[in-house]
């Protein structure tokens, strides 16, 4: 079964987007995820080595689709203060 990732801060913005992908995303063909960086901190680095930038993002096979520059990931980190 293949992988998508959903990387948050938290913000309204990745709140929505997180409830509009768990009802979009079809479980039969994916396996979803959901990453809060306010509670996974040690995520952010395999998350911008996988290529996101800004949150919210989605990881699908291993290519980050950014949905509404929320955050960059560096007011993550400021915020998260890893």
């Amino acid at each position: 079964m293949a992988k998508a990732i959903f990387y948050h801060a938290g913000c309204e913005v990745c709140l929505s987007a997180e409830q509009m992908l768990a009802e979009a995303i079809d479980p039969r063909k994916y396996e979803l995820e959901i990453v809060h960086f306010g509670n996974a901190p040690d995520r952010i680095d395999e998350a911008e080595k996988a290529g996101v930038r800004s949150v919210p993002a989605l990881l699908l096979n291993g290519t980050a689709f950014h949905i509404n520059h929320g955050a960059s990931m560096a007011e993550v980190k400021q915020v998260v203060a890893v």
